[in-house]
């Protein structure tokens, strides 16, 4: 279940950090645009990304926010992705959090896919 503090910062526009393994062990980060779905955190990426094939091959992620309200709150989580989601019910959330984001839907010149995220550590301030 999601933190109700890390939800509120989760539905706000603080861009995501995510952090996902390479294949020699080392660690990839980038910045992301993030939203809820249920009590998971979900993320949208292109299917053949370095991080999509990253997640694929070893699902564990960490994400980190600074809040724009209070940046010296940062809110990390941790966790594995759990599920993929395509078509129609990706690009729902797609538009969803692009809107948030943007103020419009994102373009469609582009194949993407939702990365669902299980969180197994939410964590709150500089700890």
């Amino acid at each position: 279940m999601l933190d109700p503090d890390v939800r509120r910062v989760l539905d706000g526009t603080s861009l995501g950090h995510l952090a996902t393994v390479l294949p020699d062990g080392s660690p990839h980060t980038t910045p992301v645009f993030v939203g809820t779905r249920d009590d998971q955190l979900v993320f949208f990426t292109g299917p053949r990304s370095r991080k999509a094939r990253n997640l694929r091959r070893d699902p564990r992620v960490a994400i980190s926010l600074a809040p724009a309200d209070n940046p010296f709150q940062p809110v990390i989580i941790r966790g594995r992705v759990t599920e993929w989601l395509e078509g129609d019910t990706a690009w729902e959330i797609i538009d969803r959090i692009a809107t948030k984001y943007t103020g419009q839907p994102y373009t469609r010149d582009n194949e993407r896919i939702v990365a669902v995220v299980e969180p197994d550590e939410q964590t709150i301030g500089i700890g």
